[in-house]
């Protein structure tokens, strides 16, 4: 298995008919952090919708070398750890514990496995000791690193995040920056916080009204402010 992701000529249209996705091309080699920005309409979370097969357009999505389809859906998904941007559509149930636990269980690992992953997880968010919370008295921040740690109980090869430091303040913004620098994964993170995209991504892909406008080096396409400014983005 080759963690990585390949998108080769996706298109999108909406049942509405609106166009989200014109041919979208992009490679993410394995241990890759890439930053995926643009303004609000570019295509980004749609994109991020085919990685796991939750949208299925036209053209090609390969995860870990194999092409999305029917057959290897629950394969992709537990390859592809999907952090939504609002916490609150990936946390659920009535304890901290239960939605870590909720993916493990799913996939028919024994408890004692279910409890290390758990752990595991937890730990790597820095929520020890959380177990017992129930999620909805927890703080934004606090929510953000749970929905992660849900998805790392997967143990997935890749991670995919929608916009995470969204409606964070600066502590939980920082906290959850050096999770991200931490983590091992290869990553794909859709954001506009290009501040952060400076501090933790080395290559930054730009979008725009459904099309890859830009991607290579992060130092070198934030230094483009008459790029940036095109595209509806100001330079951090």
């Amino acid at each position: 298995m080759h963690h990585t992701v390949e998108v080769r000529a996706l298109h999108y249209a909406y049942p509405d008919g609106h166009v989200a996705l014109r041919g979208v091309d992009l490679y993410v080699a394995p241990g890759e952090k890439v930053a995926l920005v643009g303004p609000n309409g570019a295509g980004k979370s749609t994109l991020l919708l085919h990685l796991n097969g939750i949208l299925r357009g036209e053209g090609q999505v390969l995860v870990c070398g194999e092409p999305i389809g029917d057959g290897n859906l629950g394969r992709v998904r537990a390859a592809v750890g999907l952090v939504f941007q609002d916490p609150d559509d990936q946390l659920f149930s009535s304890t901290v514990f239960e939605d870590v636990a909720f993916g493990p269980l799913y996939m028919g690992l024994p408890e004692g496995e279910v409890h290390r992953r758990v752990q595991r997880a937890l730990q790597a968010v820095g929520m020890t000791g959380a177990e017992d919370r129930p999620p909805y008295h927890l703080s934004g921040g606090e929510k953000k690193r749970v929905a992660i740690a849900t998805v790392l109980a997967m143990d997935p090869e890749i991670l995919v995040l929608d916009e995470p430091t969204a409606g964070l303040d600066p502590r939980g913004r920082r906290a959850l920056i050096r999770l991200l620098e931490d983590l091992p994964q290869t990553m794909l993170v859709a954001t506009h916080d290009l501040r952060m995209v400076q501090e933790c991504f080395p290559r930054t892909v730009v979008m725009d009204e459904g099309r890859v406008v830009g991607d290579g080096p992060t130092t070198a396409l934030l230094a483009d402010t008459a790029f940036l400014e095109t595209h509806g983005l100001e330079a951090p």
